[in-house]
């Protein structure tokens, strides 16, 4: 670890601290401290290491700092900044790269707003909320959202929720319009990627090229970036997200639509196997490379027939075993959005959810759900309003005396329960046993090593009653990386023990990624998928759980929530999975 990672740990934790109200001396040495060590030219932690040398000897450095530095040698952290970690959302550090707020604020709109990412601050701003705040106004609400626009834009990618509306907002231009027969979001989007860097969308017909000017003159063009014959490119929005789109001839929809598609490595692998076939295939057409006889072009679907294989689904297209599967007929039967009968991890106001409880059920029901489970947070997550044993089993209470045609559905009683640093449940057994579905779930103390997680989840799937690991690796999109641990090792002892792993659809989440649904479905695995919704809206981020689970492979029976209700209760809340 270099010094500028260490004085930005410094740094952050003096951040998290200001936003509490501490002390202002203790911060200030932390601030201090950070710039000594970020300007000093040799490696603070190896001085540290050196029984010859002390780190005190640095101007700045006394030995309270010292002693952090020692555990930060040793662990990757400290105790002070774990300790504001779990008092406060990671987004709270996030928060403060916008310009126009400060600590104090921050605190104020968590405590007031309950606010955890930049998207509830965003929505706040554009609903005029913030203006009615003391010592804020109109005039931070505009600079709020211009810093929002602007950090979005210097990151470079997109969340694909983020993505998907802008994607349907420019093909929204073109339906419907004399002349335009096809349109369709291509590239990473349409196969399902977490983050998005542009857009492509494709329109063919024989007015398509029509569809440029059209979107050219689009209000929400910010910038145009080149607009030629067959295709236009712009930044769209505050936010500058690219955006291009091609006008296609409708005979070679088909062909453009795989290729635009991609990605880049399925697409080699299968032109390299149209040339062993005797063929050519660019974004125009499959086509006898001797003759050049167009064979297949308007559809994919007829593409991959040429060619020897099953249409394969967008989703998969990542050269990751799916060609060999469509030529031998073993192409997964993916999930379907229609096969998610119930959701399994939400949270209302009882804890940091934004919708109540009636809220959450009626909207479930109008999704066409038969059943939902009510998770909110267990008493670790202070900052949450978590529920202690006490309230767990009194709100638990209250939920089983629903009856189904109150709602129109099944309201079970669950908890999202912390998984404690040693492995722990946050909640004793005793409680935990009078609820029908616990989601076990890390929030804290995430930089332990390798080693130390994995013991702690390998702890946690010992409790006879956690059905589900929820948002098993941690990570949130573009914000944090994911926890290190031996997830092969994790998922086998989960399918063992009967523990299922979640798909978190959030789209800040998206946890599980591909590669280790994959690998956890090899190990015997089970899945839920579950949007974490914290207020009713959320609930349709369940298409993008969903997409997840496609890229995984996944198909309906590897999923609980597609079990219809009684055989939920049957196979699920009366026994382990």
């Amino acid at each position: 670890m270099d010094n500028q990672h260490v004085a930005k740990l410094l740094a952050e934790t003096a951040d998290l601290m200001e936003i509490a109200g501490e002390d202002a001396f203790r911060i200030r040495s932390y601030r201090n401290a950070a710039s000594t060590i970020e300007g000093h030219p040799e490696s603070v932690l190896e001085i540290v290491g050196d029984a010859s040398r002390k780190v005190t000897d640095i101007a700045g450095i006394g030995k309270g700092i010292a002693a952090i530095l020692g555990e930060i040698r040793e662990r990757g952290s400290f105790e002070r900044r774990d300790e504001m970690m779990e008092k406060y959302p990671p987004t709270a550090l996030e928060m403060l790269k916008i310009q126009g707020l400060g600590p104090k604020s921050i605190k104020l709109l968590i405590e007031q707003f309950r606010v955890t990412t930049i998207d509830d601050l965003e929505r706040l701003s554009r609903e005029q909320k913030l203006r009615n705040i003391p010592r804020m106004g109109v005039k931070l609400e505009e600079k709020i959202l211009k810093s929002i626009a602007l950090y979005r834009r210097s990151s470079g990618r997109f969340l694909i929720d983020f993505a998907s509306g802008t994607a349907e907002e420019v093909m929204e231009l073109f339906v419907g319009r004399e002349g335009i027969t096809r349109v369709s979001a291509a590239g990473s989007l349409r196969r399902g990627k977490e983050t998005v860097g542009d857009v492509d969308i494709l329109v063919a017909g024989p007015r398509a090229v029509e569809a440029l000017d059209v979107f050219a003159g689009w209000g929400k063009v910010e910038e145009m970036l080149a607009k030629g014959e067959n295709k236009a490119s712009a930044r769209v929005g505050v936010e500058g997200i690219q955006v291009d789109v091609r006008a296609l001839p409708e005979e070679s929809f088909g062909a453009a639509l795989q290729y635009f598609t991609g990605s880049k490595e399925h697409n080699v692998s299968l032109r390299t196997r149209a040339v062993r076939m005797g063929y050519t295939l660019n974004e125009y057409a499959l086509a006898r490379e001797a003759t050049g006889e167009i064979v297949a072009a308007a559809t994919e679907e007829e593409i991959y027939r040429a060619l020897g294989l099953d249409w394969i689904a967008p989703e998969l297209r990542e050269n990751s075993g799916e060609i060999e599967a469509a030529e031998h007929g073993r192409l997964p039967r993916l999930i379907e959005l229609d096969d998610i009968r119930g959701d399994l991890h939400m949270h209302t106001r009882e804890s940091d959810g934004r919708g109540t409880l009636e809220e959450m059920a009626r909207t479930a029901r109008e999704l066409g759900y038969e059943y939902i489970v009510i998770t909110d947070h267990s008493k670790a997550l202070a900052m949450a309003n978590g529920l202690d044993e006490k309230r767990a089993i009194a709100f638990a209470e209250m939920v089983r005396g629903i009856e189904v045609e109150e709602f129109g559905l099944k309201v079970y009683a669950g908890i999202e329960c912390d998984i404690l640093k040693d492995g722990r449940m946050d909640l004793d057994d005793e409680a935990l046993e009078q609820l029908d579905f616990v989601v076990g779930s890390v929030h804290s103390h995430m930089n332990l090593d390798e080693g130390a997680m994995t013991e702690r989840l390998l702890a946690a799937l010992e409790n006879p009653f956690v059905k589900v690991v929820g948002h098993p690796t941690g990570r949130v999109l573009l914000q944090r990386d994911a926890y290190g641990y031996a997830f092969e090792k994790i998922a086998a002892r989960a399918a063992e023990k009967g523990v299922a792993m979640e798909i978190n659809a959030s789209p800040e989440r998206l946890d599980l990624h591909a590669q280790l649904i994959r690998a956890a479905k090899a190990k015997g695995v089970r899945f839920t998928i579950s949007t974490d919704a914290h207020h009713p809206r959320h609930f349709l981020n369940m298409k993008y759980g969903v997409k997840m689970a496609r890229r995984g492979w996944l198909e309906r029976g590897d999923v609980l929530n597609t079990l219809t209700k009684g055989d939920f209760e049957r196979r699920v809340l009366k026994r382990k999975v």
